[in-house]
């Protein structure tokens, strides 16, 4: 067994199921979404990230870019959070459903980039 494509599938999957976790309910009722998921799942998408950073193959430069999308999404997600509740305290159903969706959108390149990493894994030889 290869521990690095233990480890670093570890943090891929990981990285996808916390975002989900976040991002399951309705997304105009805020109380239904954590704000301490949403810390995590940005930690654990970042120290992803660093894990896709060695790769220099083609493929890996995809991993890298899905990777900076759910990053940059979650990013913005918890950014629009922070502005409207502390900010212009203004914290209403758009900027609910805004912060969701940035974090739906971050949950797709962590599902693209996960499949891809299944994918090279099952093409490699043993």
């Amino acid at each position: 067994m290869n521990m690095n494509k233990i480890i670093s599938g570890f943090f891929f999957i990981l990285a996808m199921t916390i975002n989900f976790g976040f991002f399951y309910g309705d997304p105009t009722v805020i109380a239904q979404h954590s704000a301490w998921e949403l810390f995590f799942a940005i930690i654990v998408n970042l120290i992803a990230t660093t894990m896709k950073l060695g790769d220099k193959t083609q493929l890996g430069a995809v991993l890298l870019a899905t990777s900076l999308v759910a990053d940059l999404q979650l990013i913005l997600s918890a950014v629009v959070w922070g502005v409207a509740l502390y900010g212009i305290k203004d914290f209403n159903v758009t900027t609910s459903v805004t912060i969701v969706s940035l974090s739906g959108g971050a949950l797709l390149a962590n599902i693209v980039s996960v499949i891809l990493f299944i994918a090279d894994t099952i093409k490699s030889k043993r």
